[in-house]
């Protein structure tokens, strides 16, 4: 969950970069979303707006904000835009951007996702067993660590063990995940990617804060993300 204002974001709380002025410790942002956006709830439509904003705020995912007239449930007011309210993302059933539904959160913008085929050998391993090696294929998304997809082929599927565990990415889709020995929940793929994460369609990939990964040779530095602990 990264964008403009979270994680290592330009205005997250530990930005990966740096500005050439002292910005201020904490930002509240509003643009225009060209989007139009529904919500349902128990089956009846309760938002449905053309005049959408985006709100951003230090530390938060983006909201929507919409004119009070295109809501027929209860929302909140939002700060610094009269005659807007917003709701929380499970007060309603099911969003809709157009005629998309969007899931998990909204889905901000000012983050991305590329996937590029590289050259580089990448070898993956923990307690000094070799997990997978191969040439992947690079996910980057915004404020994220790279992650590496390898082809199943190159990975030991015999010595990882499926989890039960599931969870949602706004901007991927759907990950399941694997296990080795003790350690829970190590891999992960998305069978049915969305987006632009499509070109890692049934690839593996390992939490680069709790594997000890290796590119052509360099072992790689652990980082320190909100999937460290």
């Amino acid at each position: 969950m990264m964008g403009l204002t979270m994680g290592t974001g330009p205005f997250g709380t530990t930005p990966q970069g740096r500005f050439d002025f002292d910005p201020p410790a904490r930002i509240r942002y509003i643009e225009d979303f060209p989007r139009r956006v529904r919500a349902e709830k128990d089956g009846a439509t309760v938002i449905d707006s053309r005049q959408v904003k985006l709100v951003w705020v230090t530390g938060n995912l983006p909201q929507y904000a919409f004119p009070e007239q295109d809501v027929t449930v209860r929302g909140h007011a939002v700060r610094g835009l009269e005659g807007y309210v917003a709701l929380a993302w499970n007060a309603v059933d099911a969003w809709f951007e157009e005629e998309e539904q969007v899931f998990v959160h909204v889905r901000d913008p000012y983050s991305r996702i590329d996937v590029i085929e590289t050259k580089k050998r990448v070898r993956a391993s923990l307690e000094g067993q070799a997990l997978a090696e191969g040439t992947p294929r690079i996910l980057f998304e915004t404020g994220l660590p790279p992650r590496y997809y390898f082809d199943p082929a190159d990975v030991r599927l015999d010595l990882l063990t499926p989890s039960e565990k599931e969870s949602g990415c706004a901007y991927k889709g759907t990950a399941r995940y694997w296990s080795y020995s003790e350690h829970e929940n190590v891999a992960w793929a998305y069978d049915e990617p969305r987006w632009d994460a499509e070109r890692v369609r049934g690839r593996i990939a390992f939490f680069n804060e709790h594997v000890d990964l290796e590119v052509d040779g360099v072992a790689q530095e652990r980082p320190s993300t909100e999937w460290s602990d």
